[in-house]
């Protein structure tokens, strides 16, 4: 077995969102209500994403992201490019409530807030890669920023490989002239997920996050109560992760120079709410062993996640991120408690290792628990709270791993 990459995952890291300017949340908007030209975003989003570039490198951030200030949402805009998908939002009485699992975390959340979820996007035919990358402006603007020994180091967050999956219904994701059944459906995802690493990678990225909710819910009991309950589904939950861990391999084949971390969301919408709880035991092993990634950022903030217990089945080549600070919250966390908490997780992995503490640290960095701004809005902290937030990751990291990036 090799030993886990390193640098990256860097020993203080973050989620990849970051509060954006209010100046550039408002130029979207008026953009979308047809108030400004498309035209004016350029440069209000070019300058303020050399400002975040900036405030990272000061904080001593190394897996610098553009804060993801070219995107309304964290998930981006991948499935809504490809061939055959469809915003069906967009289509007048295109779809109803029926098309989503109620019992779905954020889509409860969503329905309590609104009648329907936003985005609505679904396979109304043949999935396939147009060759365009929407990720891939993002990378060019970074790199323009940074000199080219970093470009290693630049972190982009990619979609969920489920992420236009697990929200709706049981073979609902697709249309029936487009695909009958979730083999067929997976396996042309996979394909574009790998022309899209494909394009990445020869264009010099190095360092990607997926930014991943499903995974968490089922660690959800409450989700897991309703998926017993759904007389449409077709295989048990567990029978679902094992098809998603499988499928989620397949969109993963890259070259073994190409650092891929998987992030477990538990919900960060608006106003700092999350959507899931539960521990990772459920789910750990088959997380740890079988799915191809090298690096696991995990929320540890609240209880909701449960204990360290579940690190005791991380392989000795892979890593974890605790996600110990809070992005939700302006409260500044204790260092001395944040570092005992990590050397406390480290005694979990080496009791699972059969390592010392050292040895197994080697194996652990640290970041707030999510992003500060999956949506537009962001958490309800403010910019000199999050950069705060920042440094105290830095200031862990220092102290627990002294003289590391």
């Amino acid at each position: 077995m090799s030993s886990a990459p390193r640098n990256p995952p860097f020993r203080a890291e973050h989620i990849g969102s970051l509060l954006r300017p209010e100046e550039l949340v408002k130029k979207r908007y008026a953009i979308a209500s047809k108030t400004e030209s498309p035209d004016s975003l350029a440069p209000v989003e070019q300058k303020a994403i050399k400002e975040i570039v900036k405030l990272q490198q000061d904080c001593g951030i190394h897996s610098i992201t553009n804060g993801e200030y070219s995107r309304h949402q964290f998930w981006g805009t991948f499935f809504e490019t490809l061939q055959g998908m469809e915003e069906i939002n967009l289509r007048e009485g295109g779809y109803d409530q029926s098309i989503f699992r109620a019992y779905a975390p954020d889509v409860k959340s969503f329905m309590h807030a609104k009648t329907i979820p936003n985005q609505v996007t679904i396979a109304t035919g043949k999935i396939k890669h147009t060759g365009t990358s929407s990720f891939l402006p993002e990378l060019k603007f970074l790199q323009s920023l940074l000199p080219k020994e970093q470009w290693k180091d630049i972190k982009l967050t990619l979609t969920s490989p489920s992420w236009y999956h697990f929200r709706y219904g049981p073979k609902k994701a697709y249309v029936n002239n487009a695909y009958s059944n979730d083999d067929e459906y997976f396996a042309d995802v996979a394909k574009a997920y790998q022309t899209e690493l494909k394009i990445l990678y020869d264009n010099g990225l190095r360092n990607g996050q997926v930014d991943d909710p499903n995974l968490a819910y089922f660690c959800s009991e409450a989700m897991l109560e309703g998926w017993k309950k759904d007389p449409e589904n077709f295989q048990t939950a567990d029978e679902q992760l094992d098809a998603y861990i499988k499928f989620y391999n397949a969109c993963f084949e890259r070259p073994s120079d190409f650092h891929l971390g998987i992030h477990l969301c538990r919900g960060n919408y608006m106003g700092s709410k999350h959507f899931s709880e539960g521990a990772y035991d459920r789910i750990a092993s088959k997380l740890f062993n079988d799915l191809n990634v090298s690096t696991y950022y995990l929320e540890y903030d609240t209880p909701r996640a449960g204990g360290f217990e579940p690190l005791k089945t991380l392989p000795k080549n892979k890593n974890v991120v605790l996600g110990v600070v809070t992005s939700k919250f302006p409260e500044l966390e204790d260092q001395k408690e944040m570092v005992e908490r990590v050397y406390k997780a480290a005694d979990y992995v080496a009791e699972g290792s059969k390592q010392s503490r050292e040895e197994a640290l080697q194996r652990l960095c640290v970041s707030p628990q999510c992003g500060f701004a999956s949506h537009a809005e962001g958490n309800a902290l403010e910019h000199e709270d999050m950069r705060k937030k920042l440094q105290l990751i830095r200031s862990i990291a220092d102290e627990v791993w002294p003289g590391q990036p």
